[in-house]
């Protein structure tokens, strides 16, 4: 798969264009649908399936105030586009004159950058251009102007509700795990790299890998029960999202910490994976570190339980 910023770094050949447009934050079972369906098209045609969609949210330039936080880091995206079949990935460099593009000017800045240009897939409800000046309606019209197909994908339902990057990140956030996976098409992972902490942990005699989660969605503050996914394997992991209040203060800057249970790994620079399976306690503050080392030897004991018996777990 060819993962590129300009369209002209996009390998020619004779072949026209089948193009999935959005931003795709969790390539969710909705995504899958628009964008299968864009490279069925692709291929029915004798065509390359691209998917066009932003390196970063576009409220960074227009919204910054209002940024959702990610479900996905980009190279997660990525994996998950080429997983499902794309040729290519235009990451559009959104930015503050990209902004101002009019609708109209966007579409006919895609038909000059991709040439044969045989199809447009985006969803029903999809907007863009400067105040969301452009549609359906009007990439239907630019569409029978400039001789390209446009696909408008209704989005898919679950439970009688609308799947979107909005709900997902909602039931995240609610510790939802389950039905967040359900949404997703697979399970929802944090991925981040591994960061030196305080060793605090080390000195309590459970070492962690601290990873940054800047701009990703989280759960609610707590220690949960994870899997930490390795290049080959999978290890049992403690799980803390929160600020640490018995060691740091209850204004300490958010960390999640991982503890891999039976494995010490040398993690640090390195990402780690990790797949959030239940919560087991919210975060609280401990008289003493005695009394927060004592806690963590149960939790680590209700990770084993909660891993080896997870239909067990209430919630998530």
């Amino acid at each position: 798969m060819h993962v590129f910023s300009d369209p002209r770094q996009f390998p020619r050949d004779d072949r026209p264009v089948s193009l999935a447009l959005g931003m795709f934050d969790g390539v969710h079972v909705g995504h899958q649908e628009l964008i299968g369906r864009m490279i069925r098209t692709a291929r029915q045609g004798d065509a390359r399936g691209v998917v066009a969609t932003f390196k970063e949210h576009p409220k960074t330039v227009v919204a910054p105030d209002r940024v959702p936080p990610a479900l996905q880091t980009l190279e997660q995206r990525l994996r998950c586009l080429e997983q499902l079949g794309a040729d290519g990935v235009w990451l559009i460099p959104f930015d503050a004159a990209f902004s101002r593009q009019s609708g109209g000017e966007f579409v006919h800045g895609l038909k000059e950058r991709f040439g044969a240009l045989r199809s447009l897939h985006v969803g029903s409800r999809f907007t863009f251009g400067h105040r969301r000046s452009g549609n359906v309606a009007l990439l239907q019209q630019l569409g029978q102007e400039l001789g390209f197909d446009v696909d408008p994908v209704a989005p898919v339902r679950w439970d009688g509700d609308v799947v979107s990057s909005t709900r997902i990140r909602g039931l995240i956030q609610a510790g939802e795990f389950s039905a967040a996976a359900r949404l997703l098409g697979r399970p929802w992972t944090l991925v981040g790299p591994v960061e030196k902490g305080e060793q605090i942990g080390r000195r309590l005699g459970v070492p962690t890998a601290n990873v940054r989660a800047a701009g990703m969605v989280l759960p609610p503050n707590g220690v949960y029960a994870a899997w930490a996914r390795l290049p080959d394997r999978r290890v049992a992991a403690a799980v803390n999202v929160g600020r640490r209040p018995t060691v740091t203060g209850e204004t300490a800057p958010l960390r999640v910490e991982a503890h891999l249970l039976d494995l010490e790994l040398d993690l640090y620079g390195r990402n780690l994976e990790l797949e959030f399976v239940r919560r087991l306690r919210p975060e609280q503050r401990f008289p003493s570190l005695d009394a927060l080392a004592e806690q963590i030897r149960l939790d680590l004991e209700a990770t084993r339980q909660a891993l080896i018996h997870p239909s067990s777990s209430a919630a998530g």
